[in-house]
């Protein structure tokens, strides 16, 4: 079983009795095809792969605040500050498990919140081409799908989803699917507050 969430409305994971949440899953596939190519085909990068990058922004509550993505090589760590790790870059969404971000559900009190997002890091902005599903897993809990079924943006990034720490044993987490034209914006809209500067992986 799986629950599809609903843009703008919020569900929440929370841990059960005495035990941790546990290990969140946040999962990222998409479609491994490239565009046909037509008479624009070449133009339009027809026939081109995407790179889809998996990431987010994170704030504790000491006021740490950063960001866990392969541009940059900013893993991140489960052992330690963020809490929060990516298992690795997949660049042409060929492989089948795609990307995924481990988040340390135990440390839930440390957490103030944290956005998910998606980048095109190299291929045409063509997010219907990508079809991007993410799926965030938990113990002991039904899957929450968030669907990308917005595709009209020719903007290389995706706000995807919002945890937000509620009592410290609960994270709501809200859809967003939001497009923005880079990092900078995207922080703007979430009123993050980081300095950005260009990378490469």
């Amino acid at each position: 079983m799986a629950i599809s969430l609903e843009k703008g409305k919020k569900v929440s994971l929370k841990k059960g009795g005495s035990a941790g949440l546990g290990e969140i899953l946040v999962n990222l596939n998409w479609n491994t095809k490239p565009a046909k190519k037509g008479l624009l085909g070449g133009l339009f990068g027809g026939g081109q792969g995407i790179d889809l990058d998996l990431g987010c922004l994170f704030e504790l509550k000491d006021g740490r605040k950063g960001v866990v993505q392969a541009l940059g090589n900013a893993f991140g760590s489960l052992n330690q500050p963020p809490y929060i790790a990516l298992d690795g870059d997949d660049r042409t969404g060929a492989v089948t498990t795609g990307e995924n971000l481990r988040i340390d559900g135990n440390k839930i009190a440390l957490f103030k919140r944290i956005l998910v997002y998606t980048f095109i890091y190299e291929g045409v902005a063509n997010w219907q081409q990508a079809d991007a599903v993410v799926t965030i897993k938990y113990p002991g809990a039904e899957d929450l799908i968030i669907k990308m079924d917005s595709y009209n943006s020719n903007d290389v990034m995706c706000g995807l989803a919002l945890l937000e720490n509620v009592n410290d044993e609960t994270f709501s987490v809200e859809k967003i699917v939001q497009f923005y034209p880079g990092h900078q914006a995207l922080d703007s809209a979430f009123h993050w507050g980081m300095r950005w500067q260009a990378g490469r992986k």
